[in-house]
């Protein structure tokens, strides 16, 4: 599916198309260059999921949790500075990615190899025109 979001205006009705599409599974992985907005976008869809704290990104806590409607709990991840993928083992990982909770994560690349095999691969990419186009 792709959405695509021509102004920041329009991304909390981006964010309820993403969650009104979702596939079953719990993993989303977003991919896209730096400043493609996936923090952005992830802030709307756990605004939308009714989280009311601050979602920012989790850069250098790696892992920050929410609480929205209906949700135990999301987690938002931010593996841009992971150096080692034992850092990854050593924070546990498999307790939040199968957890059955939502898990957003930004900078899967570097952690590739420990993604469940249902994660949503979400790509967030500018277009020419500046508009972002969401791809899942």
């Amino acid at each position: 599916m792709e959405i695509k979001i021509d102004n920041i205006n329009e991304i909390g009705a981006a964010a309820r198309r993403f969650i009104d599409n979702m596939p079953l599974g719990k993993v989303f992985a977003f991919y896209g260059k730096m400043g493609a907005g996936k923090t952005t976008f992830i802030k709307a869809v756990c605004e939308e999921l009714g989280v009311c704290d601050v979602v920012t990104s989790p850069t250098f806590a790696i892992v920050n949790e929410y609480e929205g409607n209906g949700h135990a709990a999301i987690y938002h991840f931010d593996f841009y500075r992971i150096k080692r993928i034992e850092e990854v083992y050593d924070m546990g990982y498999e307790e939040y990615f199968f957890s059955g909770n939502l898990c957003f994560i930004e900078w899967p690349e570097l952690i590739e190899d420990l993604l469940p095999d249902d994660v949503t691969r979400v790509t967030i990419r500018e277009a020419e025109d500046g508009s972002r186009i969401v791809t899942f």
